[in-house]
């Protein structure tokens, strides 16, 4: 029984072309909405309650416009860089291949880790040597990051993104940073895992079991061998700055880095794979007064 003040009301039945037409448009909509989300956001502008959960702390400040600009160094001046900023666009990690003969390639892997990647506030000293080559030494700040990848085979490569003691040098003589500055230089890579770690099996490094509890007989075989007797190994990495802005007036650069550092080994049980890091970066130049 229906009351005749409120009929009921009839459900008129959409055409099929007017529903793919709508579907469509609110494909392209959230395809727009997905796209403008990636774009980088300065932060300047924005609380803290707008930053956080968003993910735009992950990114690094960027130098806008063509910055051309070159700074002036002075061999009697000492300077120091602040703000290393490092964000990894691309992640390539360097598989096996299926046929022994075959040389490795480098894949593109999938971030696992969440918007929590990019090294920040790094900081070192800058000299010019008085052969007039330009010396960078890392001093601290956040220079490590562990990150997760996954390559197209499924398998998982643990990794710990680092420039810990990280010494870049010029290629030849340099009296300024401009948009032509190159340096390169090698750093250390510690393990992912600190040596307090155990495995599923209760073996670590500095504490837990010698070997799996349920093959204590067996623990001493070669195919054990690896698991049980955990090692702390510090890798070698490889990292080349190019600058492609330059701004005098506030003493900022910005430019791309490509660095090449091992995956983690889990302690000396697995080899380690070799990834190859792309991403750009952003740092601020101070002269230091004596």
């Amino acid at each position: 029984m229906t009351n005749a003040a409120y009929p009921l009301q009839q459900v008129i039945p959409i055409p099929m072309k007017y529903k793919l037409f709508i579907t469509a448009v609110l494909a392209l909509t959230l395809g727009l909405l997905t796209a403008c989300s990636s774009v980088k956001v300065p932060t300047d502008a924005l609380s803290y309650d707008d930053i956080r959960g968003s993910g735009l702390a992950n990114n690094c400040p960027t130098l806008t416009g063509t910055n051309m600009d070159s700074i002036p160094l002075e061999i009697s001046q000492a300077y120091r860089i602040t703000a290393l900023c490092l964000q990894p666009e691309t992640f390539l990690v360097k598989d096996s291949p299926v046929v022994k003969r075959q040389a490795g390639k480098f894949v593109e892997g999938k971030l696992l880790t969440r918007a929590s990647f990019t090294l920040d506030q790094i900081s070192g000293d800058l000299q010019t040597s008085s052969n007039g080559e330009l010396s960078f030494v890392e001093r601290g700040g956040f220079d490590f990051q562990p990150v997760t990848l996954q390559i197209p085979n499924g398998e998982r490569v643990p990794l710990l993104f680092t420039v810990k003691g990280l010494t870049a040098r010029s290629q030849g003589t340099v009296s300024a940073l401009s948009p032509a500055t190159r340096l390169a230089g090698s750093f250390d890579v510690p393990p992912y895992r600190t040596s307090s770690f155990i495995d599923p099996k209760g073996r670590g490094l500095a504490v837990g079991y010698d070997a799996a509890v349920g093959i204590p007989i067996q623990a001493d075989r070669e195919k054990f061998s690896r698991q049980n007797n955990k090692s702390f190994e510090i890798g070698q990495g490889n990292i080349v700055f190019k600058i492609n802005r330059v701004s005098k007036a506030t003493g900022e650069i910005s430019g791309s880095f490509e660095s090449q550092q091992p995956s983690d080994t889990d302690f000396g049980s697995k080899e380690a794979m070799p990834v190859k890091i792309l991403g750009q970066f952003y740092s601020r130049i101070e002269p230091v007064m004596v």
